[in-house]
């Protein structure tokens, strides 16, 4: 996973590694891997998500696949774009 911005500050990390079969469960295990900062939580509800490259949008995480040794992008909104 790639955080950025507010959720790169939240999770004290710029990446991580996952191990998932669906965003769900990666977005789950983040969630237990930083239990001790709610703030990453709260970060995450508002987060968009890019999976290889292509937006998560307003799918079901549990339907997005993830694929070994693929890339998550955690985009909190920013301004300006």
């Amino acid at each position: 996973m790639r955080y950025w911005a507010a959720a790169k500050a939240a999770a004290g990390t710029a990446e991580e590694p996952y191990s998932a079969a669906t965003l769900a469960e990666a977005l789950d295990a983040a969630r237990a891997a930083h239990a001790a900062n709610p703030e990453f939580a709260r970060v995450l509800m508002r987060c968009s998500f890019l999976v290889d490259g292509d937006p998560v949008g307003t799918r079901d995480h549990a339907r997005v696949p993830l694929a070994e040794g693929g890339t998550v992008e955690v985009l909190p909104p920013f301004a300006g774009g």
